[in-house]
């Protein structure tokens, strides 16, 4: 299983501070070890395209199809499907407030987002 590992080039999707946290804070109370996140794109949503995340075992569920960034000790693994879709996408998590808080993607390659923000429509 050999998995394409872009360390020294632009991760296709960054976190910032508050999303690494938050991720870390889940990653510990799955209490196993090895565990990377999984981030990509499926059809469907109302906007077409929907944003998918997931905590995967990195010793088994990282394919030859995926690209891996390191980032700030979090293993970010993105399918090279997704990566087109998602390419400078930052990724956040917010407690602003009860209404609009939680994960916020930012993605230049969005020509819209529909008002929940889980999905988006391909420029």
């Amino acid at each position: 299983m050999s998995t394409i590992s872009v360390e020294n080039e632009a991760p296709s999707v960054t976190l910032t501070e508050s999303a690494v946290r938050r991720v870390k804070f889940l990653m510990e109370r799955k209490a196993v070890e090895g565990v990377a996140l999984r981030l990509g794109v499926k059809g469907g949503g109302c906007s077409g395209l929907s944003y998918t995340m997931n905590l995967i075992d990195a010793g088994t569920d990282i394919s030859d199809k995926d690209l891996r960034f390191d980032q700030n000790g979090i293993t970010v693994v993105v399918d090279i499907k997704s990566a087109r879709f998602l390419d400078g996408t930052e990724l956040d998590y917010t407690t602003a407030n009860l209404l609009e808080g939680g994960w916020k993607w930012s993605n230049p390659n969005a020509k819209r987002s529909c008002g929940c923000g889980t999905s988006f429509t391909p420029a």
